[in-house]
């Protein structure tokens, strides 16, 4: 799977309103691989397996990541490539299907198999999709086998999930011509965000509402021209373009984060329904209201303190605009990994005008900005959370943003917190020195 598209000219994407030049960069970039999705994506699809097919790093980068204990027996593994399978002496597909035949064999409850690319497998050009097939063909009905890459070669962690949500889309069956219309949530969501989502969808009078991916392989929703949908994460860009080759309809709204955030993002569905505005105001306006309460707790922390985004998770924009609108903060830059114009352009559109946004990487330059505006908070990956503490720096890291519950009305307070924190911290440090 190819990277999200870049927002260039070139490539047909208008510019965002309201703000200045987009600073796009090439370079060093400090990320994780695609890897990392499986840490979520297993506990999401509870009858699904992953398989990577990667190096002894793939595997411990998995086990560090996902804490595994000793005990535990995850739905995810790592089927080795040797040294004998990098320098050709052996068939990897051979070993490979014996691999897949065993695990079959022992895990019975599988019902979809995902065979996982990693920077390895692709290096040495294994064809992961001829193998997906082939294994398929071998234990259908039983088990569906996909595949798609996880490599950190050229993308950045979030695009694991793309990736394999992108791989389910031509697996969706067919929804009847005579199916009502129907909404589809696109993004991968704790069991506990999604209930509420539903409950809120039923209230309002919107369905049937599916969601991808669905917690059972076997429940995998039906697509069609009727199918609307909503994306609840920015990074799912090639799924979304997957959607749209199949005649569904994306809504465009902001990302569900904080309280406007998903106000506006249950507002596209409604509007889409015709929903009477009177009846989404009484829906709404409980969860409002707590969420606004919550987001209170942390606002005097927050109001007027400076914050600075390295690009890591594609989550930096909604956020950005969540702590700008909801807390007061300033952003002083908000780096991105990949920026999609055409999803992000009604976030774009509410963050102050004049914001600095740069796409892409070159860390050492971003870390010379960062250094130089001093700012009170900086969001970025573990790899330079460290340091730039040790230089006084106050960080956050940006992989919680994405392994939390933060999504909709009742997490707003907690999504607030997550950047109080590190601020309550460093004042608790300066008093007791």
């Amino acid at each position: 799977m190819g990277p999200a598209l870049s927002l260039h000219p070139e490539a047909g994407c208008p510019e965002p309103p309201g703000l200045g030049d987009i600073l796009r960069e090439r370079g060093q970039r400090e990320v994780f691989c695609g890897l990392t999705g499986i840490i979520w994506l297993h506990r999401k699809i509870q009858d699904a397996f992953f398989l990577v097919v990667g190096s002894r790093t793939c595997a411990h980068l998995l086990q560090s990541a996902a804490g595994v204990m000793i005990f535990a027996e995850p739905r995810f593994a790592t089927a080795i490539l040797e040294e004998r399978d990098l320098a050709g002496m052996a068939d990897a597909h051979d070993e490979l299907d014996a691999i897949v035949d065993r695990l079959l064999l022992r895990r019975p409850d599988i019902k979809l198999l995902f065979l996982v690319g990693s920077c390895p497998s692709e290096v040495i050009k294994l064809d992961l999709g001829r193998a997906a097939q082939r294994l398929s063909n071998k234990h259908r009905p039983r088990v569906r086998i996909l595949n798609y890459s996880g490599s950190g070669i050229e993308t950045t962690f979030t695009q694991g999930e793309d990736a394999c949500l992108a791989a389910l889309v031509p697996e969706m069956p067919v929804a009847p011509p005579e199916e009502n219309r129907a909404l589809l949530i696109v993004g991968a969501l704790p069991d506990i965000v999604e209930d509420q989502f539903r409950r809120l969808f039923d209230e309002l009078g919107i369905g049937p509402v599916a969601f991808l991916p669905a917690r059972s392989a076997e429940a995998l929703p039906s697509l069609g021209p009727r199918t609307v949908y909503l994306l609840a994460q920015p990074f799912l860009a090639d799924t979304a373009r997957a959607l749209d080759g199949r005649g569904a309809t994306r809504l465009s709204a902001p990302f569900p984060l904080g309280a406007e955030g998903t106000t506006e993002w249950l507002r596209a569905a409604a509007l889409a329904w015709g929903i009477p505005e009177s009846r989404f105001d009484a829906v709404t306006a409980p969860g409002r209201e707590r969420a606004n309460r919550a987001i209170r707790r942390c606002e005097g922390a927050l109001r007027n303190k400076r914050i600075f985004f390295f690009p890591d998770s594609q989550l930096e924009i909604p956020i950005a605009r969540f702590l700008t609108r909801e807390l007061g903060m300033i952003p002083v830059e908000i780096g991105t990994p990949y920026l999609h114009a055409e999803h992000l352009a009604p976030e774009i559109a509410l963050l102050p005008s004049g914001t600095r946004i740069s796409e892409g990487q070159d860390v050492d330059r971003q870390l010379e900005r960062c250094r130089a505006e001093a700012p009170d908070l900086v969001v970025c990956g573990l790899g330079l959370a460290n340091p730039l503490e040790s230089e006084g720096l106050t960080t956050k890291w940006a992989i919680e943003l994405v392994f939390s519950p933060i999504h909709g009305f009742e997490q707003a307070g907690d999504l607030a917190e997550l950047f109080a924190r590190p601020l309550a911290r460093r004042e608790r440090l300066r008093f007791a020195s």
